[in-house]
C-alpha cells in the first residue's frame, strides 16, 4: 500500500510537475465557471509553460556547471 502511495506522490517532488498541475487546475477552474475570457485562459497556460521551460533551462544549467 505504501509503495503505491509513494509512487503516486513521488512526481510531486518535481517543480515542473507541480507547476504543470497548478497550471492545469487554474485553466480548468477558469474554464469551468469563473466567467473569464479565453485570453485569460491562454495567459495562464502561457505563463505555466514559460515557468516549466525556465525550470528546465535552470536544471540544464546546473547539470552543465557540474561537469
Amino acid at each position: 500500500m505504501w509503495v503505491i502511495l509513494k509512487r503516486i506522490v513521488q512526481p510531486l517532488a518535481s517543480r515542473k510537475v507541480r507547476v504543470a498541475l497548478a497550471t492545469a487546475i487554474a485553466a480548468w477552474a477558469a474554464e469551468a465557471g469563473l466567467g473569464v475570457s479565453q485570453e485569460i485562459v491562454y495567459t495562464i497556460l502561457g505563463v505555466g509553460v514559460a515557468l516549466i521551460l525556465g525550470i528546465a533551462a535552470e536544471d540544464a544549467g546546473k547539470k552543465s556547471a557540474r561537469t
